[in-house]
């Protein structure tokens, strides 16, 4: 009998020490909001909250001139042969003034210097094709640098962090969680800043490098194509 009391008594001990504990979990386990998250993570979340939003707008701004660029016309450059064709050399011009992309801008170019020699006409094809090209990787050079600096940002505010713990526990010998706490909170939400601003520039940086090889392709494939048209007997 004293055995079976006794089973029930550490049973009951039991469900009420889970309780307690489920109860204290559930004091402690809760959704913390971002912005206090920013905070914890100190002054080093400015510079990062600065890089992202530029991020941002770069990506966005660079996105839209990019697809802009990649905008083909139908048929764009077997209009311009057949007026290159008839004769009809100021309304291929005005074709490609009409056409609002890199390739159009470039054979632009080359009509304008119809009647010249060859080596006259690549040359100001080439050249046109450089201010394109630069022009499309306008301001990409942030996200390449964002990519790389970011991180280093948030292991910056990581290292600061703890060595803000290390200097509390230097003056206070009892290890309390409410004196470690904040320091390591910075370490690990800087580190984590840092690494989300840096992987998001690091693929929106490579994503644009594809889009603009694509635009480079369509602009080689133009150019090829008018000093193929050159070159036909009777040109």
């Amino acid at each position: 009998m004293n055995a079976l009391v006794l089973l029930i008594q550490s049973g009951t001990l039991q469900a009420t020490n889970a309780q307690q504990t489920g109860e204290g979990i559930e004091d402690f386990t809760r959704e913390i909001p971002v912005w206090e998250l920013v905070l914890a993570g100190g002054w080093t979340m400015i510079p990062l909250g600065i890089f992202s939003i530029i991020t941002v707008y770069v990506f966005v701004e660079r996105y839209l001139s990019v697809n802009k660029a990649l905008k083909d016309e139908r048929n764009f450059m077997k209009q311009v042969k057949e007026y290159l064709m008839d004769g009809k050399v100021d309304t291929a011009r005005e074709l490609c003034r009409q056409t609002n992309n890199p390739a159009a801008r470039m054979v632009e170019k080359g009509i304008s210097r119809i009647g010249k020699p060859m080596k006259d006409i690549v040359s100001s094809i080439e050249n046109v094709a450089k201010l394109e090209l630069y022009q499309l990787e306008k301001r990409m050079g942030f996200l390449s640098t964002t990519a790389g600096v970011a991180p280093m940002i948030g292991f910056l505010g990581t290292v600061l962090g703890m060595i803000q713990t290390f200097f509390d526990l230097k003056f206070d010998n009892t290890i309390d969680i409410n004196t470690i706490a904040p320091g390591i909170m910075e370490a690990m939400v800087t580190t984590v800043a840092g690494l989300v601003v840096g992987i998001c520039a690091y693929i929106g940086y490579n994503y644009l490098i594809s889009k603009i090889d694509q635009v480079v392709h369509h602009m080689e494939g133009a150019s090829i194509d008018f000093l193929d048209l050159l070159n036909e007997p009777g040109k």
